[in-house]
């Protein structure tokens, strides 16, 4: 009896490990961040709220519901997180968690940390019914916008550039929201794929470009200055 137990177990075992091991091949290194405490109880991409106590984090692509298993390759502490929402917007980050997992992996302190991404399981590998509804289910998103097509002179400083235009949109509206200026969307064409830079202000002076840039750093540090071009 033993050994028939044995053997079912064995047979589940190779059978969850085949699964979790073709679910493994996007494998990512790249900068990580996490949330900032303004974020706590907002609404996240996929309709849950944020709560810094869960293992949660957004990622630019992965399905919602995606588990991954994010190292710190300073210290090679490891810790599990669900994707739940999209981000991070700033161009040389590949990950937001939330603020209890970077503790866990410990760099709450430094606000920024290298890691590797491993894609564990996809939603496809979650039976669970509250995860089938959430990747069916995505909320309408309205952005209030005024568009018109203009002819900037001056320098402004760029602070992304992404090939998705929700992903523009969003950035936009936080830009425009938290530091008061102009938001300019270049649209460009490089290797034959299409590009959206975001631009933000629109200024002669050095003075006062090095200024925004500074004051933008903050958030996005490889933000740099850029003349509009005409």
């Amino acid at each position: 009896m033993k050994s028939k137990l044995f053997f079912l177990f064995s047979c589940f075992f190779i059978q969850f490990v085949s699964c979790v091991n073709a679910q493994s091949n996007y494998v990512k290194e790249g900068i990580a961040s996490f949330y900032a405490d303004k974020f706590e109880g907002r609404q996240t991409a996929n309709g849950e709220i944020y709560y810094h106590a869960k293992k949660t984090a957004a990622h630019k692509t992965l399905p919602f519901g995606s588990i991954l298993k994010v190292t710190n390759l300073e210290n090679n502490k490891f810790v599990v997180v669900r994707v739940n929402d999209r981000g991070p917007f700033i161009a040389n980050r590949i990950i937001d968690l939330s603020k209890s997992a970077a503790r866990d992996l410990g760099f709450v302190e430094s606000g920024i940390t290298r890691v590797g991404i491993e894609l564990i399981a996809s939603t496809e590998d979650l039976p669970d019914e509250k995860s089938i509804v959430e990747q069916n289910y995505k909320p309408a998103v309205y952005y209030k916008i005024n568009i018109e097509t203009v002819s900037p002179k001056g320098k402004g400083v760029q602070v992304a550039s992404y090939n998705n235009d929700e992903n523009v949109f969003r950035l936009a509206e936080m830009l425009k929201n938290g530091f008061n200026e102009d938001v300019y969307i270049e649209s460009v064409i490089i290797k034959k794929q299409k590009l959206y830079r975001v631009i933000v202000g629109n200024y002669n002076s050095e003075f006062q470009l090095n200024s925004l840039k500074n004051k933008l750093s903050k958030d996005f540090p490889g933000c740099f200055i850029v003349t509009f071009k005409n």
